[in-house]
């Protein structure tokens, strides 16, 4: 059922509704923790809404667990390429246009990786829905249109060839206000996706 046509996991709210249970927290709880509604957490667990870059932050830090648990696939470790057009693709948000973000995964989740990398594809209207931060640093630099950058308040608008780079500690958000879709090669260290 995942793939190019269904970038969000068939069991990823199952594995948030499983963690929330083994951590003993009612939907309320949960929801309260992160921010949101009950019922738009009932709506992720169900597979009926796609949470956003922030909310699904949120969550995977309120229940102790890393982004990449939930997008977790068999992966031969001694892979070293990876085909444009095979790459494993995970779905966040909305926006004008359907999903808000998509993550295209440079290389695909391993275990022994230090560095995480992705192209963020941010449709028209995409934006990650909220500032988060956690441990790491990151870098990226802007492939195809443009994105405002906000870090610690401050805006930044970057176009093609612009680069950034931050300590991950700094809440950052992202946004794409234009009308093209946005393409950006971002690196974490450590992999927090």
């Amino acid at each position: 059922m995942s793939g190019k046509d269904d970038p969000l996991p068939h069991n990823l709210g199952l594995k948030l509704r499983h963690m929330r249970m083994l951590h003993n927290l009612s939907l309320k709880q949960l929801a309260q923790k992160v921010g949101c509604s009950e019922s738009m957490l009932s709506k992720v667990e169900t597979g009926k809404v796609n949470p956003t870059l922030t909310m699904l932050r949120k969550l995977v830090d309120a229940l102790g667990i890393n982004i990449a648990f939930l997008f977790q696939a068999a992966e031969d470790a001694d892979t070293v390429v990876h085909r444009a057009g095979e790459r494993p693709l995970i779905g966040l948000g909305r926006s004008r246009s359907g999903v808000g973000i998509m993550l295209e995964r440079l290389p695909p989740i391993a275990r022994q990786h230090l560095l995480e990398a992705n192209i963020h594809i941010v449709n028209p209207g995409g934006s990650t829905d909220g500032a988060f931060s956690h441990v790491g640093e990151e870098m990226g630099f802007v492939l195809e249109g443009t994105i405002t950058l906000v870090v610690e308040r401050v805006e930044y608008r970057l176009g093609v060839g612009d680069s950034f780079a931050f300590r991950s500690e700094k809440a950052h958000e992202y946004r794409n206000d234009g009308a093209e879709v946005a393409r950006i090669l971002w690196v974490n260290t450590p992999p927090t996706f």
